[in-house]
């Protein structure tokens, strides 16, 4: 089973800035598209953003121009960076690998971190 290890969430003021980071292995990190999901309190889960192996970025119309994703290959870790937060950015973060396929006839899986609360004051 592999583990996600997600840091860097707390308490900050609107308009701060945190980062977020999730590691993994090696042997994940190199074939998984990576993604970041938040869950606000009372809410469903949501995608934030997603970076692939190929560095193709995606992001949530809500974040966009104040979040960014990266993945670091040496470090097999994955960073949002939050900028300009807003009280409704406060929700727990989590982190997501989807890994291919590992044979012909196998099927795609998805492994989460346990999750970081982000709190955002006003």
């Amino acid at each position: 089973q592999e583990q996600l290890v997600e840091s860097g969430g707390g308490l900050v003021q609107a308009g701060g800035s945190l980062t977020l980071s999730c590691a993994t292995s090696r042997r994940l990190f190199r074939v998984a598209d990576m993604a970041w999901y938040r869950q606000p309190p009372g809410a469903q889960r949501e995608l934030v953003a997603s970076i692939t192996t190929d560095l193709t970025t995606n992001y949530a119309v809500s974040v966009k121009g104040r979040f960014t994703i990266s993945r670091d290959n040496a470090l097999n870790t994955v960073y949002l960076r939050m900028n300009n937060l807003k009280r409704e950015d406060t929700a727990v973060y989590y982190c997501a690998a989807d890994r291919p396929p590992l044979t012909v006839e196998g099927r795609p899986q998805q492994f989460w971190g346990q999750g970081t609360q982000v709190t955002v004051s006003s």
